[in-house]
């Protein structure tokens, strides 16, 4: 039974996890849109979101909380607070696309793009 087993491992440790996800996050926030795997970009959709949801409070509370979350790196916690954020105030979610690409990785990975609507 699988009870109790929420997301995907990717073959991963619990840290190396962690830090996957927080290198992605940041890549997405610096590049506006990057290309990774469809299940990967799956797993991100809901953290990114609600980073993008506690930076339009634009608190020194959320600000804090948002740059643990990345690991302290100000220049993403900027431009996250900065340039991203004040486009989706008025918006009530949704704040991420993904669009699967045609061809897929010489593995055979579904690959798709992760961007920011």
């Amino acid at each position: 039974m699988n009870h109790s087993h929420k997301g995907r491992s990717f073959g991963r440790s619990h840290d190396q996890r962690t830090a996957l996800m927080r290198g992605l996050m940041k890549s997405l926030i610096m590049h506006e849109r990057i290309s990774t795997t469809e299940a990967k970009a799956k797993e991100l959709r809901p953290l990114i979101e609600k980073l993008v949801s506690a930076a339009r409070k634009n608190t020194v509370a959320q600000r804090r909380l948002v740059a643990g979350r990345l690991g302290n790196d100000d220049e993403v916690v900027k431009k996250l607070f900065a340039s991203i954020a004040p486009r989706y105030v008025e918006r009530p979610g949704g704040y991420t696309r993904i669009t699967k690409r045609s061809t897929t990785a010489t593995d055979g990975r579904k690959v798709a793009y992760i961007s920011f609507v």
